[in-house]
């Protein structure tokens, strides 16, 4: 497989977790929190990120209930997902995003905002599950 470079979103109302991480090395880290409510200031920030980062595909978090079952978030992270790819043109992947902020939550040992390291997360689980 070629090297692709990848970025991911935990994507929140309030927020949204951001993280980098390339099929090379196989790894993701965190790199930042959108701290916005307002749609066009937080797609602002997110043409950004694809411009300078020039991802070939991004991976959304699919907020599922305990069950695997949709629930209301699921919908707006489907829809959040729908809009990169039509504003953007980028391909996205969904990625089962259960446990997520409580793993981060973890790994950070603190309550502390952990969205950009959930997002290093679903991002960790993708890269994990290719070939």
């Amino acid at each position: 497989m070629p090297e692709e470079t990848l970025l991911a979103f935990d994507f929140g109302e309030k927020k949204i977790g951001v993280a980098i991480g390339n099929t090379l090395t196989g790894q993701a880290r965190p790199l930042e929190i959108i701290f916005s409510e307002v749609r066009d200031a937080r797609f602002g920030r997110i043409a950004q990120l694809l411009e300078e980062w020039q991802p070939h595909r991004v991976v959304v978090g699919l907020a599922l209930a305990s069950d695997g079952g949709e629930q209301p978030a699921t919908a707006r992270c489907r829809r959040f997902a729908n809009q990169l790819h039509g504003r953007f043109g980028v391909d996205v992947e969904l990625v089962d995003e259960r446990g997520s902020s409580m793993e981060a939550q973890q790994l950070l040992g603190t309550h502390a905002a952990d969205d950009a390291v959930a997002a290093t997360v679903i991002l960790q689980r993708y890269l994990d599950a290719l070939p």
